[in-house]
């Protein structure tokens, strides 16, 4: 059962019934699903899925608490007990786990279920996101471990027919027999191209693409099966645009011929890497953005550093502790602590049935969150003006707008011929920093090290005032004048790094986008010293551009 690729309902509806069948053919190795499904009869339809393909369902929902999830002591009857008891947790349970509202999640919630995933304890998981904005999305500890990440929005009732999978316990047991050989090593090289960080996506995708053989039938792995698996896997984690014309690698030095003979096995197959290109993009979304599943550091929506209190806030773990003026009493997590002792506790006479000690005491933690700053540190040199100062432009304009509506904060740092200015300082007056946009004049060198400087700056003094600072830096990293006059392209490069090196080390949170005619080594490098997120556009527009640091920088 190979679906259509292809942007029809149709077409989407076939990839999440084979993404659910491959799921149930290697559920661990695959992990889950990150479906975007609003609530609705299309959704129970996919989801009744998972019982004909079985995988019996377990119910998690994103306010769940470790004693859920882990199971705990029942103290229900804990007065008149003559015996501690404890309930089962949720993750003891076999099966398919659904975690509904998703995008809900919070981050420690998501980290015991990445754990429990790495640890085999689900079979697999399904989470479902009912988010009405893009910007809402799946953790990245979680939405990393999951397989498969696509949308059910669009898709009508009439088209959603149950497809009749094979038989799936023999395509489990086929599944044995199908090893990775070489010929997956194109979805290692494509995930590259694809801007996919990291392993585990390449790795996920060699298991989709044994699944899909065993579905089949078939005992090695096909050509079809990686294209649909790089099709499924890898691009919904595309973050820039796969590159086709590049020049052929330089051949291997001599030493590497007398390496492994199996490496000329005739029977080995060669997948032309021009074949999985044109499956990904078939499916790659409009300017190929960064998939909302993939949540980021910083929240969207005005929502910034996270903040511990004892109020007020998302509610936190108890911790040991006293209640006084400031901390207030936590009274399910201090009866918790205390119920494994009293059994001991009850030996001595005239003691009541319910004994506490001052080590068994809870308090409440709560968490909320600051506002945020987005610093737009923009490149208006000449080599920006000739190609993409405009499309820079437009794009900021459109962010300024989108963090006006969310009430960000938002700052302009521009730098071109000597050095760097702030051209408005952290405020919420969209017209004012439109009108200053609008003026910025293009041209001159790159002074990409004053630029870093002066967003820094920019940065630790709204953190002083309470702010969470993002930079969201623009260029195309052709770095050429240094801090100090006299030096040359060596050393503007060199100051550049040590920018970023000082940035990573004060803490201030930074995404790169590389709006060059061609994705510079360079900048990606620089992105590693600053410890930020590299994102190569070379192609795409203003609303693309816009549309790309909104989603990856939301959580």
């Amino acid at each position: 059962m190979s679906p259509a690729i292809g942007p029809d309902p149709q077409a989407i509806w076939a990839r999440a019934c084979l993404a659910a069948g491959l799921m149930a053919v290697d559920p661990k190795g695959l992990s889950g699903i990150a479906m975007i499904a609003r609530a609705g009869p299309v959704r129970e339809r996919w989801i009744t899925l998972l019982d004909q393909v079985d995988l019996p369902r377990v119910a998690l929902h994103p306010n769940m608490s470790d004693d859920a999830l882990y199971g705990g002591l029942d103290l229900s009857g804990l007065g008149g007990a003559t015996a501690l008891t404890r309930h089962q947790g949720v993750l003891e349970r076999a099966g398919c786990h659904v975690l509904t509202g998703a995008e809900r999640c919070a981050p420690e919630l998501a980290a015991r279920l990445a754990l429990a995933l790495d640890d085999g304890a689900p079979d697999c998981l399904v989470a479902l996101i009912e988010a009405a904005e893009p910007e809402d999305g799946l953790p990245r500890a979680l939405a990393d471990r999951l397989a498969f990440s696509m949308s059910l929005e669009g898709v009508p009732m009439a088209v959603a027919d149950l497809p009749a999978f094979s038989d799936l316990q023999a395509a489990r047991a086929r599944l044995e027999d199908i090893a990775l050989t070489d010929a997956v090593a194109p979805l290692v090289s494509l995930a590259q191209q694809l801007g996919v960080r990291g392993l585990r996506a390449p790795l996920m995708a060699c298991r989709a693409a044994r699944a899909h053989a065993a579905l089949t039938g078939r005992l090695e792995i096909a050509q079809e099966d990686l294209e649909l698996a790089a099709a499924l896997v890898l691009a919904p984690r595309a973050t820039q645009l796969p590159q086709s014309d590049e020049a052929p690698p330089p051949p291997p030095p001599e030493e590497e011929d007398r390496s492994d003979p199996s490496s000329s096995d005739p029977t080995q197959m060669e997948i032309p890497q021009e074949l999985l290109i044109a499956a990904v993009q078939a499916v790659l979304p409009d300017g190929v953005l960064p998939s909302a599943l993939s949540g980021g550091g910083q929240g969207a929506g005005g929502a910034g550093a996270k903040r511990k209190g004892n109020r007020r806030g998302r509610p936190l773990p108890a911790r040991p502790g006293r209640p006084d003026g400031a901390n207030r009493l936590d009274i399910g997590a201090t009866l918790r602590a205390a119920a494994p002792w009293q059994r001991l506790r009850a030996r001595a006479p005239g003691t009541p049935r319910l004994t506490l000690r001052p080590q068994d005491l809870r308090i409440k933690r709560y968490e909320s969150r600051s506002d945020r700053l987005l610093i737009f540190a923009v490149d208006a040199s000449g080599s920006q003006a000739l190609t993409r100062l405009g499309e820079v432009k437009g794009a900021v304009e459109l962010l300024l707008a989108r963090a006006y509506a969310s009430r960000d904060h938002a700052a302009l740092v521009a730098f071109r011929a000597e050095g760097a200015e702030v051209l408005l300082p952290p405020t919420r007056a969209l017209v004012q920093a439109k009108k200053q946009l609008a003026g910025l004049p293009g041209g001159g060198g790159t002074p990409l090290a004053a630029g870093l400087q002066a967003s820094g700056l920019l940065g630790l003094g709204a953190r002083r005032q309470g702010l969470s600072p993002l930079i969201l830096l623009l260029t195309d990293g052709k770095a050429n004048v240094p801090l100090t006059p006299g030096g040359g392209r060596a050393q503007a490069r060199q100051d550049a790094e040590q920018m970023a090196g000082w940035l990573r080390g004060i803490g201030v949170d930074s995404v790169v986008l590389d709006t060059g005619v061609r994705p510079q080594p360079a900048l990606h490098q620089l992105a590693a010293h600053m410890g930020a997120r590299h994102l190569a556009l070379p192609r795409a527009g203003a609303e693309v551009i816009s549309r790309t640091v909104e989603q990856v920088t939301a959580g």
